[in-house]
């Protein structure tokens, strides 16, 4: 994803991990506590919070900065 209008070519580029991207999902998407996303991704609920925080700074600075998102990248 990047910035209507604007060349790939040149552009900053933010990549979301998977497990980030499952975290902003569940999260957000699904609207999932902590303790039911953590179990849902194999992981304790405080990983959970630590991988969805890092996905949600990742595309909060993206946006501010019009960066481009590459989704799924490895972590």
């Amino acid at each position: 994803m990047k910035p209507r209008g604007v060349p790939l070519r040149g552009l900053a580029v933010t990549t979301l991990a998977a497990d980030e991207l499952e975290a902003l999902h569940l999260a957000d998407g699904l609207g999932l506590h902590h303790a039911a996303g953590g179990k849902e991704m194999g992981v304790s609920r405080a990983t959970f919070g630590r991988i969805l925080e890092s996905g949600r700074r990742k595309v909060a600075r993206a946006l501010i900065n019009g960066h481009g998102i590459e989704l799924g990248g490895q972590v």
